[in-house]
């Protein structure tokens, strides 16, 4: 029979187990300072909040990482010079290689990003997988922590979610993290393409998509919420920090030096779901 006593300090340890999992671990907060980290992307942190965001979402020492298209690598910065300093593994994904009509800028793209992250003593080493409409799968039951960061909309428009969704869920081991930040639609938005226009998707929609391929919703957080964005902008999310866009996206028109900053810059980067899904065990 447990007494009084015996049940509070079990409770008491709970709370204590739950409060230091809720809490960014050194290691996280070590590479969030790390002088490597550009001013720009440093800059952003306030409207990021990576510590959070990461905790929230589980990330752990010794995982095997893979970040779903990584842009600028602002994310990049802080996962592999965290995987290396744990144990961890981290891999990305760049233009696909094997692609015979992959566009010259694209493999220079890529080339100038491996380029940045070969320091292996500061990122460990960073391993790149071809990701395109016709590359091959990503490697079955291979990672503990999958990162898709504002990539949706961009699935959406190239006609990939149904070929990326199942690759993600396959690619996960039993148990592991698939984690979603993403450009926030209202719920009564349901048009997809309004979603590829404005580059807000809903999050009822991305938790469908997610749930379609064997995936579940293990929490979500508000840590990215952005209560100022109306998602009312002339160019989209585009037209917000840091992309600040003067024309429609992808129009090709030159940049229109008149436009008016002001009210947009006002409002900050985006209001952003922040999801959790799990692949089970």
């Amino acid at each position: 029979m447990r007494t009084p006593i015996l049940l509070a300090g079990l409770a008491l340890a709970a709370m204590l187990n739950t409060a230091q999992a809720n809490e960014p671990d050194a290691v996280l907060l070590e590479v969030i300072a790390g002088d490597w980290r550009s001013e720009a992307n440093r800059a952003r942190d306030g409207d990021r909040r990576p510590a959070e965001a990461l905790t929230f979402w589980g990330l752990a020492p010794g995982m095997s990482i893979l970040e779903l298209q990584p842009g600028g690598g602002w994310w990049t910065e802080i996962l592999a010079p965290y995987a290396a300093r744990t144990g961890g593994q981290y891999h990305t994904t760049g233009a696909d290689l094997d692609n015979p009509d992959l566009p010259e800028r694209l493999r220079a793209s890529r080339a100038r990003f491996e380029e940045r992250f070969s320091d292996r003593e500061r990122y460990g080493k960073v391993t790149v997988l071809n990701f395109g409409a016709t590359s091959e799968p990503l490697p079955e039951s291979s990672f503990d922590f999958i990162l898709s960061a504002r990539a949706v909309h961009g699935w959406l428009r190239f006609d990939l979610l149904d070929k990326v969704m199942p690759e993600i869920a396959a690619a996960l081991k039993p148990g592991g993290i698939f984690a979603i930040e993403q450009h926030r639609a209202p719920d009564d938005w349901d048009d997809v393409q309004q979603f590829i226009d404005t580059g807000y998707v809903s999050e009822a929609f991305v938790i469908a998509a997610a749930e379609a391929v064997g995936l579940e919703l293990v929490e979500r957080s508000e840590v990215n919420a952005n209560p100022r964005d109306t998602r009312d902008h002339p160019f989209g999310v585009w037209t917000l920090p840091p992309v600040r866009i003067t024309v429609p996206y992808g129009s090709g028109a030159p940049a229109n030096p008149d436009f008016d900053h002001a009210p947009f810059d006002a409002i900050g980067e985006s209001d952003r779901m922040t999801l959790r899904f799990r692949r089970p065990e």
